[in-house]
């Protein structure tokens, strides 16, 4: 009994001794001219964090902050001894309020102040060979059934029969990106497992095509349907590179990062 304290003493002893070294070690650098620099100087490199809006049921997402880490944007210039701006180390910082921490809430859209697009087709079809062969990303529903491992597309789990073995499937591939396109009938399970709950807000079928053009903007989900038309989907590409936006996978659309850096 008498030795287990001992060591336990010894064990008390070496952690104070690692925080105290450690705290000392910190006001030490904190001390140093350069680091009084970096510190006076990164406020003008840092951007403010974009929370998610949050409207009812539906959340827009937000855009990650910017911040300058110190220690290690000093590590980076401590060879020459002298402020650089292109030596600064940054990370990214969620905001407050994001889609991440409010998984109960809808998606309909991206960040609107982002020039991208994301398209959705339901099947493979002559629309997806002509998106695949022109190198167009879109997200693609699939079932256990139509599921193919390294699919060109971005898969997201649309199967209501059979939805934890597609998702134990697209885990074991990692190609699970935790994203629901909402239906009524897999809504509910889409909350149990706690995945992004998407709401395209345009839907292309094959007697709407003018109003969808006309109502691409930013940020916008659009859901092809499969008796949409092809020469129709081609010119709603031609719009969307017009207006000079990027497509991207429903899953760079709704994520937060801060592409600036």
């Amino acid at each position: 009994m008498k030795k287990y304290y001992q060591y336990l003493g010894l064990a008390i002893i070496m952690v104070f001794s690692f925080y105290y070294t450690e705290k000392i070690a910190s006001i030490v650098l904190n001390k140093n001219p350069l680091m009084i620099e970096i510190n006076k100087q990164k406020d003008n490199y840092e951007v403010k964090s974009v929370n998610a809006l949050i409207d009812g049921d539906y959340i827009t997402p937000g855009i990650n902050g910017i911040e300058v880490n110190a220690r290690n944007s000093f590590y980076n210039m401590q060879e020459a001894n002298v402020f650089n701006k292109y030596f600064l180390v940054y990370e990214q910082v969620k905001p407050k309020i994001s889609v991440d921490n409010n998984k109960d809430k809808i998606i309909r859209n991206g960040n609107r102040k982002l020039k991208k697009v994301s398209l959705i087709i339901d099947v493979e079809n002559e629309i997806s060979n002509y998106l695949k062969e022109n190198k167009i990303k879109a997200s693609l529903l699939v079932t256990n059934n139509t599921y193919k491992k390294n699919n060109y597309f971005e898969v997201i789990n649309n199967d209501k029969e059979e939805f934890k073995d597609l998702e134990n499937n697209l885990n074991l591939n990692k190609e699970n990106k935790n994203i629901c396109v909402l239906n009524p009938e897999i809504k509910s399970i889409c909350l149990k497992y706690r995945n992004y709950l998407i709401e395209p807000e345009l839907t292309l079928n094959s007697t709407n095509f003018l109003e969808v053009k006309k109502n691409i903007l930013n940020g916008s989900i659009i859901l092809i349907k499969s008796n949409a038309k092809l020469e129709e989907v081609k010119l709603l590409i031609k719009e969307i590179n017009y207006k000079g936006l990027e497509m991207v996978y429903l899953s760079e659309i709704i994520k937060e990062d801060n592409d600036n850096y």
